[in-house]
């Protein structure tokens, strides 16, 4: 396309956010000018968010990295500039000399996870696989309690269609901040609100989406659950529910109402939660008035050790209620559009030798695991999409392990902490400067990223340095890489349409998203009342979870103890960041980057006064921060944002929730069950 002098090319931000936002990028002699929305995208509707607006600065910031660096000593800061043929040199001539070493490529290990999520850059996992047996991370950080929770409840976790929450009557929002984190669900809160829907926001924190809500309940961190179950008991005891659903369609009627008679009780809810009876009260009000009801579960409140029984008592509720299947309404979590496609890359794969197999690492205790591991000990490490000295638990750990390695290479846009401590660093391509395709987990929305400009310096794409290695192993010692590198980016985005997903998204050729994106075409999910477990029906009581060693019933049981520490510490997103990215742009606030919120009662306990410095601290370790006095922080807990130069996960233990094998084989990380104290400090 063109606009005037620009050419004009769609992009898509393929940060690890609800969102996905759709982009057009207008380009002039090669250089990126602005970007804007693409109208066509029926989610995001032509808008972005402050970071997609701030991507010009972020292409072509100062502290990009532009060239292969070689660092020696490790963690020295002593960079040498080498050229690619040196770099892939050095890479090649080690991973071969460690096979031939210990007879095999288990010493050499991967970690990548979701720094870009476009289908392209499973090229890491595609890169490894062709090498045979290797060591490799499994599971999931984020979000793996709550998949576990709607599968044993549901059968799978499907969300709505998030568009569709315009037409609720209701929308109860736990542990959710779309002001920050989602900001185009706004809209169709807003269209809602305007036909006469009430907005409910629960959360132990006042958040900005809690500020325009019509009710806002501050709930004591990791009670969700049993706040959701005692609405359920007051819903039945009232005759609010679904009695044709109840019959009909749930498994486990009796033994649920049991539980919920023998062992939920306001009185002592309120006590638990912190939630006064005069709100429990009127949020069941709203919640037997206003249909349908969209229940909208936050990723946070499956960050503890109780994770996954909150989402599944929050799924009981929209259950019992008939909520589900109700256009509107519903259970919304995330929904696993990319399940659609075939993946082609990352389930690349090398015939296995007989009695060889991959070596993994549950990516939530990587470092601890990769020391574990002997008969051979890993001696090589690729880092890429990631920045685990920055967003890690247990970072002591990980700087261990690093003391172990014999060549650390991370790829990144930005000299991250984790860069800094690797041998050698090599520039990823922005998304403006690759070929992609990108599913939201959130929005149905499928668009393709084009090439939009050159290669920022000497960057290249993840593809395109699977490719290279690749061919330069082959070249050291033809056969040691099966990976086909003669295969372009387009030749593998064409390999993801399968006539299943042309029929899903009314696509005849990928070259048609071209013109603009293409939503999947998908009823409102369980409309039928046909679930995907076992039986057929919503599952109070679940077999499978007994069988997996877990209640049976949605149950609520209190989260991690807080130990010698008093306060809890909560660690959401920055509004200006997404974990650790971003931090190079100046055209973006750093005003959350180094504050620890603290409710004016606890910090006059300890005599801190706004802008104070603060050292806080648990058994991990310390970190400085500046005391910023809020009472919309409630008194026990402390909040510190995520990235920044002065990382908060270097408090954050190895915890892990309550569910997440079933789903990912690793239960996801509880960083919420994480205490601290503090006193005045000094930078």
């Amino acid at each position: 396309m063109r606009d005037g002098g620009n050419k004009v090319y769609r992009n898509v931000c393929p940060r690890n956010c609800y969102d996905t936002c759709s982009m057009l990028s207008y380009v002039q002699n090669g250089k990126l000018e602005k970007v804007e929305g693409d109208p066509l995208q029926g989610y995001t509707q032509g808008r972005l968010c402050t970071k997609g607006y701030a991507y010009p600065e972020y292409v072509y910031s100062p502290d990009r990295l532009r060239y292969p660096l070689y660092q020696y000593p490790r963690g020295s800061g002593h960079w040498e500039r080498i050229s690619w043929d040196q770099a892939l040199e050095k890479i090649a001539g080690k991973m071969i000399e460690l096979n031939r070493r210990y007879g095999s490529n288990l010493s050499l290990a991967y970690n990548k996870y979701s720094g870009n999520i476009g289908l392209l850059h499973y090229a890491i996992e595609g890169m490894f696989n062709s090498l045979g047996a290797h060591t490799k991370p499994f599971g999931d950080a984020c979000l793996a309690a709550g998949k576990d929770a709607l599968h044993y409840d549901l059968g799978k976790a499907l969300s709505p269609d998030p568009e569709s929450m315009a037409q609720a009557g209701l929308i109860m929002i736990w542990g959710a901040n779309p002001a920050w984190t989602a900001v185009h669900q706004l809209d169709f809160i807003k269209q809602a609100r305007d036909s006469g829907a009430k907005l409910v926001v629960i959360d132990p924190l006042f958040t900005p989406i809690a500020a325009k809500a019509d009710l806002f309940i501050q709930i004591r961190p990791g009670t969700d659950g049993l706040l959701a179950l005692t609405l359920a008991r007051m819903m039945i005891e009232r005759k609010q529910y679904d009695r044709k659903f109840a019959e009909n369609h749930l498994f486990g009627w009796e033994p649920f109402l049991s539980y919920l008679q023998d062992k939920i009780s306001i009185n002592e809810t309120s006590e638990v939660t912190g939630v006064s009876l005069q709100a429990m009260e009127k949020l069941a009000s709203l919640y037997a008035s206003h249909r349908p009801c969209a229940h909208w579960a936050g990723f946070g409140i499956q960050r503890s050790s109780n994770g996954g029984q909150n989402v599944r008592s929050i799924s009981a509720l929209a259950a019992i209620t008939g909520n589900l299947g109700q256009k509107g309404g519903g259970m919304f979590y995330l929904h696993p559009s990319e399940d659609l496609f075939p993946r082609n890359l990352l389930k690349y794969a090398r015939p296995l030798a007989d009695g060889k197999k991959d070596r993994e690492a549950d990516i939530n205790n990587f470092a601890e695991r990769l020391l574990f591991f002997d008969k051979p000990p890993v001696r090589f490490l690729w880092i890429a999409s990631r920045n685990p000295l920055s967003q890690d638990q247990d970072l002591n750990k990980w700087q261990e392990l690093l003391r172990t390695l014999e060549l650390v290479v991370t790829v990144d846009l930005f000299m991250t902490k984790t860069a800094q401590m690797s041998d050698l660093v090599l520039p990823a391509a922005s998304h403006f400067e690759e070929v992609d395709l990108n599913i939201s987990y959130w929005h149905h929305w499928l668009a393709l990223n084009e090439k939009a400009i050159p290669s920022y310096y000497e960057a290249k794409s993840d593809l395109e340095i699977a490719r290279m290695l690749t061919r330069r192993l082959k070249e050291i010692s033809p056969g040691f890489s099966n990976f086909p590198d003669e295969l372009t980016a387009e030749d593998w985005l064409a390999k993801e349409f399968t006539s299943q997903v042309y029929t899903a998204y009314g696509l005849t050729s990928w070259q048609e998203l071209k013109d603009g994106p293409h939503k999947l075409r998908a009823k409102t999910p369980w409309l039928d009342r046909k679930f995907r477990t076992c039986g057929g029906k919503f599952e109070l009581y679940s077999n499978e979870a007994k069988k997996d060693n877990l209640p049976a019933l949605p149950r609520f049981s209190w989260p991690q103890t807080k130990g010698d520490y008093p306060l809890r510490l909560i660690t959401p997103q920055n509004p200006y960041r997404i974990h650790s990215q971003y931090n190079a742009l100046t055209w973006l606030s750093g005003e959350y980057d180094n504050v620890l919120q603290i409710n004016p009662k606890d910090a006059a306990q300890r005599e801190l006064a706004e802008g104070d410095w603060v050292r806080v601290y648990n058994a991990e370790g310390e970190i400085i921060k500046k005391v910023q006095l809020s009472n919309s922080v409630p008194p026990g807990v402390v909040v510190a944002f995520q990235g920044g130069d002065n990382p908060v996960n270097i408090l954050i233990a190895r915890t892990a929730a309550d569910m997440g094998m079933k789903m990912s084989g690793s239960r996801n990380a509880a960083f919420y069950d994480t205490y601290v104290d503090c006193v005045q400090g000094r930078r």
